[in-house]
């Protein structure tokens, strides 16, 4: 994809350091939250928009929204994978469009973008951990129209960073472990796929990442914010069951036996060059991540 990788450009006007202006959109979702939090932690002056409060389709809205901020991170999207099938302009209009408007008046008000984009945008067939200039080879809607995000906001915003993640789980919203550790305590057994491998990432390690990225003042261009190491929903399942304290066994079966409108990627890892070439660490192994967030995302109603 044309624009994909780094490439220099100004950093935010602030001197490193000194407290900026942040605005969240998407601050209701998972990572929103999170993201929220984490600037707050840093010191920051940050402000929320969910969709109640900003239509990221309105090109006119969010150009008034963003006016005034030093750093704008887009965790807006459409991510309903199946629903996209269907549904393509209106993920489209979400995914893309909007990416666009944020980009351009993220570039316009001078403020730095961080715009979070997905593993969808591969093709999942590799064998090795995808690099970061890898390129995008979508197969399904949801993907497409990520990809479409990434390209607008290259063209519009060349110094914005954009950060690929995966496999979110949180406190703040639905996710795969919440889900397990509810159902293993419903039923007397599991089935859960184990021939799609990636990399479990808890929101707040992405959200921490993206601080650290602004704190940086990294060149822009893609950069990759999934936990390291690998797994497949089966190996990721038995753990979080373990987690929960509960002794059910978890079978291994496969994608074919669900028959979902949008194709998951087989392989989703992502490789971190980019990160360490810049001098940011990157998330740790999955393994050590979730045993640190287990007790807020399982304990979380």
């Amino acid at each position: 994809m044309a624009g994909a990788g780094v490439t220099k450009g100004p950093g935010p006007t602030d001197p490193a350091g000194a407290a900026q202006r942040w605005l969240v959109v998407g601050a209701a979702g998972m990572l929103g939250q999170d993201v929220l939090a984490a600037a707050t932690r840093a010191g920051h002056e940050v402000s929320g928009a969910g969709r109640a409060e900003l239509d990221v389709t309105d090109a006119v809205a969010v150009r008034a929204a963003v006016a005034g901020y030093d750093v704008v991170v887009n965790c807006a999207a459409w991510t309903a994978v199946d629903a996209a099938e269907e549904h393509e302009a209106e993920a489209f209009a979400v995914n893309a469009t909007a990416a666009a408007h944020l980009a351009r008046a993220a570039a316009a008000a001078g403020a730095r973008l961080v715009h979070v984009s997905t593993d969808y945008v591969f093709d999942g067939v590799a064998t090795e951990p995808y690099p970061e200039d890898a390129p995008v080879a979508p197969r399904s809607a949801y993907g497409r129209t990520k990809a479409a995000g990434e390209w607008a906001v290259r063209a519009e915003a060349p110094d914005a960073v954009v950060v690929r993640t995966a496999w979110l789980y949180g406190a703040g919203g639905r996710c795969f472990p919440r889900t397990i550790a509810r159902v293993a305590g419903e039923r007397d057994r599991l089935s859960v796929v184990d021939d799609q491998t990636g990399q479990p990432t808890w929101t707040a390690d992405v959200a921490d990442l993206i601080v650290r990225l602004v704190a940086a003042r990294v060149p822009g261009g893609i950069y990759h914010g999934t936990s390291s190491g690998q797994v497949t929903w089966w190996g990721f399942a038995r753990e979080v069951v373990a987690s929960a304290g509960h002794a059910t066994p978890v079978d291994t079966t496969t994608s074919a036996e669900y028959q979902l409108p949008a194709p998951r990627p087989a392989y989703s890892v992502l490789g971190h060059d980019r990160l360490r070439a810049v001098g940011v660490e990157p998330i740790g192994d999955w393994t050590e991540r979730w045993k640190a967030a287990a007790p807020e995302v399982l304990g979380a109603p």
